[in-house]
């Protein structure tokens, strides 16, 4: 049994993989700033910030995990690189391993190919400070030094809760390069997605890199 704590655990990819942990029997903290609308049995909720940093420094002691699943956008545009900042100097040096749930933008179009944020129409004004932050927050773990345990997940490119994407029980895998089904389409269920987070936290293969998880 591993302790984890999902920060946004109450948001659409966080209130997964808080289920999915708790399904498991890990001990789960979940810190939002909101209720939960359906509370997960045996699931400490923590409502605040998680740019308190005395919340933050509570609820990150003694985990085993701290999956960031907070979502750059209203009010906490521009802040994500701040919280990931706090997080690694908390991480350091400590058993606590840290993984972020960020985005496609970095992933490859194909092997050795682009970037798909380097292709394609530019995005819209509204949703790019989000891309940006997703690019920004990888190459930031990346360039933490090794007494910093981490993970970054990219999730498919239709990803949300507006996304009809089923709850199959599985997932295909990819270290940068982006995945698709025959139809071209690239999505996953939030359910699936944590199913592929809580394995690499229960069975690690992607220490200090990034994984991509689609159907």
């Amino acid at each position: 049994m591993a302790r984890i704590t999902v920060l946004g655990g109450t948001g659409y990819a966080g209130s997964a993989v808080v289920a999915e942990a708790a399904r498991r029997g890990h001990e789960v903290t979940s810190v939002s700033r909101h209720e939960p609308e359906q509370p997960v049995d045996g699931v400490q909720y923590v409502v605040g910030s998680a740019l308190d940093p005395d919340v933050l420094s509570d609820v990150v002691a003694g985990r085993d995990v701290v999956v960031e699943a907070v979502s750059p956008r209203g009010d906490m545009v521009g802040q994500e690189e701040v919280l990931v900042d706090r997080l690694i100097e908390l991480a350091a040096s400590t058993e606590t391993r840290l993984g972020v749930i960020g985005g496609a933008s970095s992933l490859l179009v194909e092997e050795g190919g682009p970037r798909v944020f380097d292709v394609g129409e530019p995005p819209p004004p509204e949703v790019r400070p989000e891309i940006e932050t997703g690019l920004a927050v990888l190459e930031t773990l990346r360039g933490t030094t090794e007494d910093v345990d981490w993970f970054y997940v990219s999730p498919p490119l239709d990803f949300g809760a507006w996304v009809p994407a089923p709850d199959t029980g599985s997932y295909r895998l990819s270290e940068d390069v982006l995945l698709k089904d025959d139809e071209g389409s690239s999505t996953i269920s939030a359910a699936d997605l944590a199913r592929a987070i809580l394995d690499e936290v229960e069975h690690p293969r992607f220490r200090r890199r990034r994984f991509h998880a689609a159907h």
